[in-house]
């Protein structure tokens, strides 16, 4: 065999939360093998959940994810409202949103500064960069805590919010400080053009990776999807109400991975920031269309490396809308409500697109309120299938760099999709003797 001998077997590749391999095996232009492989143990919340009383539900699935935890209290809320047949007022939809926009803005950070740039400034991690770009380093440090701050304020604390109930709030912030939240993300928005500015003089270095795909989000007539909406995918026209997820996900197990992988129209899709803005980028907040025309991101984008660039101008985005929602508030006054309603039978669905993608809890209820069957589907296992296809796609175009080169654009490929792998781990393959 003449040509170009390229292998390469990277275990549990870094910055990125769980464990994720790449294994490339390449002889000249033979490409025996290209693997996006997911080794994580199983964990079993879907069991976990069984036989427990509605009350606890969210309580318990928010530990799925120790970044999206908010997102996946909402999820869960949503799904037992649903099979409650409880609809949620105004007041208490408004402040899920800004709770939301707060772990949109701490997710889209950590991940822009901590993982992405580093990778475009050519060191390990962000910790030379305290040395080197002191100034951003210290920027990303306050937009993370103010985005911690107001899930603090909010949701009661940062990570797995307690005040967050089914029907409602447990406690209500006070005036002072929706102020504060308000007057904190005007302030942040000149962090987040500095911020933009900055990943802009970098944006140059992101690989010139095109690979049409499908992308999958929520979409509805009112705003650029996050908390709420119908189910969209960029190849058909009709959307997909949340409760009839499953024609779209349609799970399946590789050989290659412990969690589930998902495909709809074609072998895979994607989900994330970048299938939001290819879906919805006409209601984007003004603010966001400005930086994402600032960035040159404009829909359709077919390049998997700009969601990063993608979840700047989300970050923009939770900004604004999260200084509209406040002053919502403040304008029409926090109300006490009543939390009351009568447990019943039945089937929900919740579905919230949280930073990494599209979500649904599924939960079906006996007539005292136990849940007697769950089904979780993450983003990140929505990725799956369509990190391997950029994988197999992106190899022979990078084949003539050096080995050291190829295994890096690989890992950023894998990074850019801000996999969460743990949390998408699901199934376990056992086999009889």
């Amino acid at each position: 065999m003449t040509g170009k001998l390229i292998r390469i077997d990277n275990t549990h590749i870094s910055r990125v939360e769980g464990h994720g391999n790449i294994v490339v095996h390449m002889a000249g232009d033979r490409l025996d093998r290209v693997e996006w492989q997911i080794p994580e143990a199983p964990r079993f919340f879907e069991s976990m959940v069984v036989g427990r009383d509605w009350s606890e539900i969210s309580l318990i699935t928010s530990r799925i994810c120790g970044i999206c935890s908010i997102g996946h209290t909402f999820a869960s809320q949503k799904a037992t409202e649903a099979a409650m047949g409880i609809t949620i007022t105004e007041q208490t939809r408004r402040l899920r949103e800004i709770l939301n926009h707060a772990e949109n803005l701490q997710s889209h950070i950590l991940h822009v500064c901590y993982l992405v740039l580093p990778d475009l400034l050519g060191v390990g991690s962000v910790l030379p960069l305290i040395e080197t770009n002191r100034d951003v380093v210290l920027l990303a440090i306050r937009l993370h805590r103010l985005a911690n701050e107001t899930c603090d304020k909010i949701g009661g604390r940062t990570t797995h919010p307690i005040r967050a109930c089914v029907n409602g709030w447990s406690m209500f912030p006070d005036k002072k400080t929706l102020r504060e939240i308000r007057d904190h993300h005007v302030t942040a928005l000149e962090d987040l053009k500095t911020l933009a500015e900055f990943v802009q003089s970098l944006a140059h270095k992101l690989p010139d990776f095109e690979r049409e795909t499908e992308y999958v989000s929520l979409t509805n007539s009112l705003d650029y999807a996050l908390y709420d909406g119908v189910i969209k995918s960029s190849d058909v026209d009709d959307v997909i109400q949340p409760r009839d997820y499953e024609r779209v996900t349609n799970e399946y197990v590789d050989d290659r991975s412990t969690a589930k992988w998902t495909r709809f129209n074609r072998d895979a899709y994607a989900v994330g920031a970048l299938a939001r803005f290819n879906n919805n980028h006409s209601q984007l907040t003004d603010g966001a269309k400005a930086i994402a025309a600032q960035l040159g991101l404009s829909a359709p984008c077919h390049n998997p490396f700009m969601n990063s660039v993608a979840q700047v101008v989300e970050c923009v985005f939770s900004a604004e809308k999260t200084i509209e929602y406040s002053q919502w508030l403040l304008d029409n006054g926090i109300k006490e409500e009543d939390r009351g309603f009568t447990v019943r039978e039945g089937r929900g669905v919740g579905a919230v697109d949280v930073p990494r993608g599209v979500l649904f809890h599924d939960y079906t209820y006996d007539g005292k309120g136990k849940c007697v069957e769950a089904n979780l589907v993450i983003p990140t296992n929505q990725n799956h299938a369509n990190i391997q296809a950029d994988m197999a796609a992106l190899v022979p175009v990078i084949k003539d760099m050096p080995s050291e080169k190829i295994t890096l654009t690989l890992e950023m490929l894998v990074r850019a999709y801000d996999p969460c792998i743990s949390c998408s781990t699901h199934c376990v393959d056992l086999r009889r003797s």
